[in-house]
C-alpha cells in the first residue's frame, strides 16, 4: 500500500526523463489490481476515502482507507471479508456517512448471479452496517438483487438518500425509488415502480422526474417526464435501440424545465439542452466534437446547482461553459502539462477538490487541491510499481479495410527497439460496442514491456466514431468486423513492422472471439491465439439470452438466424485452428458463460489440437481479484514466450 504526500504548489509537473534501454518490469507491476482507486472527497473536504490494495495480507485484496486532509492522519476504518464480497465503489452520503458498495456471488432462480450490497460507515461512531436493514427488507416481496443504485444523495438532507431498488413485486423487476434513513434504516416510498420503466432520474430539486422505458418484447425505448413523483407520464421521445433517433437524458439544470440530453448531430453524439415547456421540444446544441461522439456526463455546481459543464470522455477531459471553472482547468494544465487532468470531485463549497491525472505513460496520480491555500498535492499513485519512463506512448495510425473503409488504430512499439520485423500482438478490443484510445492500458504496456509490438484497432461496430460506423457492425460478427482486424495484421506485415512468422492474436470477451475466429479463418496469418473469456459459440450466446431481459437487444445486434450464427462461431471451425491456443476463463463469469471456453477446449482437444486451458476458480469477467489477474498474466507470459 502506498500513500504519498508531495506538495507541488507552483511547481510544474514533469515526467521522468525517458530511457533508451528496455528494462523489463516484473509481471506483478502490470498484473496487480490498482494500489489506490475510487478516491473520494468528503463534502466538507476534510476526509479522503479510497480503496487500497492490502498486499501485506496472505491474499492481497481491496480495503477501505481514510485520510484526514487537515491532520494528516491515515487509518483503516474497517476490515472487509474479501472472501465473501468485493468492494466495488465508495460514495460520501454526508460528512459523517460513507457508503460502500460491495459485490458478492449468489444464486438466482437456480443460476449463478451477483448481488450488490450497500454498506454505511459512520465516521463518528465507527459503526458499519447495511443501509437496508433486516427490518426494512421484511417490507419487500423479494430481496433486491442490486441494493447500490443511489440516484440522489440529497445533499441538503444528510440523514437520507434516494435509492432505486426492485423487489416490491414478485412479478416485476422494475425499480421503485425509496427515501432511506441512513441512521435507523426506515424508508418511505417516493416513486412506485411502473411496468417497463428501467430507470428513474431526479431533477435539481430532488423530485423524481424522468423515466426510461424499455419494452422487453421489442427493442423500443421511450423517455417520459412527470412534474412530480407518481404523476402522469408525458412522452418526450421514443426510438428503436441503436437508432439515430436515440435521445439519452443527462440531467437537469437548476431550472426544472431545462433538461440536458445526448443525441445525434450530423451523425455523431452531441450535447443539447431542451426546454420541457416547448411543445416541439427543440434541441439547442450545447457541445459537439468534429467527427467524434461526445461521451458526456453533466457536471453541476455544488453551490448554485447549475449545470456548469460536461465531462466529455476519456480523451477530452472537460468542457466548462462557466468562466471560473475554465480558469481552474487552465491553471491545472499549467501545473500538469503532460497529463490529462480530471476534476473528479469538489467539496460542498467548491474550495477543495480532487484531480486524477493520467496519460498514455502515466498510469494515474490522485491529487488534492485547496484553492484558498493555493495548494495542490499528489496524495497517491494508482500503480506504484509502474515507472512512466519505462512505458510507451501509442502511435495513432489508420489503414484501409478490404472495402476501403478507414480503420483508426493505435500501434504501441517496445521501447528502444527498431520498428522492423517485431514479434507482434494483434489485440482487438472487447464489447464489441466499445473503443480503444491512447489512454493508459495495462495489458498493452505489459506486452510492449516484453518486447512485442501491439496493434489495437477500432473495427467497424466500435463506438465513438459516429452512428454509421457503429451501425456498420450490427450483426457483423465474423464478417466485415473480423476482416477489419485481420486487415490490420496484413498492414503491419506489409509495412515491415510485424514479423510474419511471429504474430499472436489476443483478446478478451468479444476480442477473444475475434482472436479465435481470426486464426480459424486465416491459416498461416497467426502463429498463436489467446482468448480470455472469449465467445466460442455465438448461437449459444443468443439462445442463452432468452433467460434475460436483453434477449431482443441481443438478437438485434447479433442476429437470430441460428444456422448463420453457428457458421460464424469459432467452435464450428475448430478443425481449422492449427496453431497453439490458450483459453482462459473464470468459472463465475456472468457476462460470457464459462461453458463457452469449456466447450471450445473439449472440441479442440478431441481434434488433437495444441490447446491449453486455464480455468479460474471464482473468477469473474473483469479480473477483479488480484490473484486471478496475476495468474492470467503469468499464463499469458509463459505462452507467448514459448510460442513466439
Amino acid at each position: 500500500m502506498l500513500i504519498l504526500l508531495l506538495c507541488i504548489t507552483n511547481t510544474p509537473f514533469t515526467a521522468p526523463a525517458q530511457t533508451s534501454k528496455v528494462t523489463q518490469l516484473p509481471v506483478e507491476a502490470f498484473a496487480s489490481i490498482p494500489d489506490v482507486s475510487h478516491v473520494r472527497l468528503s463534502p466538507n473536504g476534510k476526509h479522503i476515502a479510497s480503496l487500497l490494495l492490502d498486499d501485506t495480507a496472505e491474499v492481497p485484496h481491496k480495503i477501505v482507507a481514510l485520510f484526514n486532509t487537515e491532520t494528516g492522519q491515515f487509518h483503516i476504518p474497517m476490515k472487509n471479508d474479501h472472501e465473501k464480497f468485493m468492494i466495488a465503489n465508495l460514495t460520501w452520503a454526508s460528512d459523517e456517512i460513507l457508503l460502500i458498495t460491495a459485490l458478492m456471488p449468489s444464486k438466482r432462480f437456480g443460476k449463478n448471479a451477483n448481488e450488490s450490497l450497500l454498506i454505511k460507515y459512520n465516521l463518528s461512531t465507527g459503526e458499519a452496517g447495511s443501509v437496508l436493514t433486516k427490518k426494512a427488507l421484511k417490507r419487500f416481496d423479494s430481496i433486491p438483487q442490486y441494493q447500490g443504485d443511489v440516484i440522489d444523495l440529497l445533499p441538503k438532507d444528510p440523514e437520507h438518500i434516494l435509492l432505486s431498488v426492485s423487489g416490491f413485486s414478485k412479478r416485476v423487476s422494475e425499480p421503485t425509488v425509496i427515501k432511506v434513513n441512513l441512521y435507523n434504516g426506515s424508508f418511505t416510498t417516493e416513486q412506485y415502480y411502473r411496468e417497463h420503466v428501467i430507470d428513474w432520474m431526479t431533477d435539481q430539486q430532488h423530485r423524481v422526474r424522468i423515466a426510461t422505458y424499455q419494452d422487453r418484447d421489442t427493442t423500443e425505448y421511450r423517455i417520459y417526464e412527470q412534474s412530480e413523483a407518481n404523476g402522469d407520464l408525458r412522452l418526450l421521445w421514443k426510438s428503436e435501440a441503436y437508432s439515430e433517433e436515440t435521445v439519452i437524458p443527462l440531467g437537469f439544470d437548476v431550472n426544472p424545465n431545462t433538461l440536458y440530453v445526448k443525441a445525434y448531430h450530423e451523425g455523431f453524439y452531441a450535447v443539447f439542452k431542451v426546454d420541457l415547456t416547448d411543445p416541439k421540444l427543440k434541441k439547442e446544441l450545447v457541445y459537439k466534437q468534429d467527427n467524434t461522439d461526445v461521451h458526456a456526463t453533466l457536471i453541476h455546481s455544488k453551490v448554485t446547482r447549475q449545470a456548469i459543464g460536461i465531462a466529455t470522455g476519456d480523451d477530452n477531459e472537460y468542457h466548462f461553459w462557466d468562466k471560473n471553472y475554465k480558469k481552474l482547468v487552465n491553471r491545472l494544465k499549467a501545473a500538469l502539462p503532460d497529463t490529462q487532468n480530471y476534476l473528479t470531485q469538489f467539496s460542498h463549497n467548491e474550495r477543495r477538490y480532487m484531480v486524477y491525472a493520467t496519460s498514455p505513460t502515466q498510469p494515474g496520480l490522485f491529487l488534492y487541491g485547496d484553492r484558498d491555500a493555493n495548494r495542490l498535492e499528489v496524495i497517491a499513485a494508482k500503480y506504484s510499481q509502474l515507472t512512466p519512463a519505462l512505458l510507451v506512448e501509442p502511435q495513432q495510425i489508420s489503414y484501409e479495410a478490404k472495402d476501403g473503409l478507414e480503420i483508426p488504430a493505435y500501434l504501441t512499439l517496445p521501447k528502444g527497439i527498431e520498428a522492423k520485423k517485431l514479434p507482434t500482438i494483434i489485440f482487438p478490443h472487447g464489447g464489441p460496442h466499445s473503443y480503444v484510445s491512447d489512454s493508459f492500458d495495462y495489458w498493452t504496456q505489459f506486452f510492449a514491456n516484453r518486447g512485442y509490438a501491439v496493434l489495437q484497432m477500432n473495427f467497424r461496430g466500435s463506438t465513438g466514431l459516429g452512428y454509421e460506423f457503429k451501425k456498420a457492425g450490427m450483426q457483423g460478427w465474423g464478417k466485415a468486423m473480423q476482416g477489419d482486424v485481420d486487415q490490420g495484421t496484413r498492414y503491419l506485415i506489409n509495412q515491415g513492422i510485424a514479423d510474419p512468422d511471429k504474430i499472436c492474436i489476443v483478446g478478451g470477451s468479444y476480442g477473444g472471439y475475434a482472436a479465435m475466429m481470426g486464426a480459424a479463418m486465416n491459416p498461416g496469418l497467426y502463429q498463436c491465439v489467446i482468448s480470455f473469456a472469449g465467445v466460442a459459440d455465438v448461437e449459444d450466446l443468443v439462445k442463452l439470452s432468452r433467460f434475460y431481459t436483453t434477449h431482443e437487444l441481443t438478437k438485434k445486434t447479433l442476429g437470430d438466424d441460428y444456422d448463420e450464427l453457428y457458421e460464424y462461431s469459432p467452435i464450428r471451425h475448430a478443425d481449422k485452428i492449427n496453431v497453439p491456443i490458450l483459453l482462459i476463463h473464470g468459472d463465475n463469469d456472468k457476462v460470457v458463460q464459462v461453458s463457452q471456453s469449456r466447450d471450445m477446449y473439449r472440441k479442440l482437444d478431441a481434434l488433437d489440437k495444441p490447446v491449453e486451458y486455464v480455468e479460474i476458480e471464482n473468477g469473474n469477467h473483469y479480473l477483479s481479484n488480484n490473484q486471478h489477474r496475476l495468474m492470467t498474466f503469468k499464463a499469458i507470459e509463459k505462452f507467448l514466450a514459448t510460442n513466439l
